[in-house]
């Protein structure tokens, strides 16, 4: 069975990732929740060298996999986060310019 990937919500997609990521044995055993954030950031970091080498492929490729290292702990943890998301820009939006700061 095929899935249209574009009509995925972001709960689609935590429990996507999440159960590939089962599938490949990386919930065995429980989950080092700091070690998975750290693995979410180097990815953020591989991204930043993809774009200082100007490698437009591979940068677009580690900020993917930022989002389904993302997705994938989202969805082990159980957290609703288009819920969060709109609970944060909701109060995103109640903030002053620039958050106050004086730049």
């Amino acid at each position: 069975m095929s899935l249209n990937y574009e009509n995925l919500s972001l709960k689609q997609w935590c429990e996507l990732c999440h159960s590939i990521a089962k599938e490949k044995g990386f919930w065995d055993e429980k989950r080092n929740i700091g070690e998975a954030l750290m693995l979410i950031v180097t990815e953020l970091a591989e991204a930043m060298e993809g774009y200082r080498h100007q490698d437009h492929d591979n940068f677009r490729e580690e900020l993917a996999d930022t989002f389904i290292r993302l997705f994938d702990l989202c969805g082990g943890l159980g957290i609703d986060i288009q819920a969060e998301i709109v609970k944060k820009s909701e109060k995103n939006k109640l903030r002053p310019y620039k958050h106050g700061k004086i730049c």
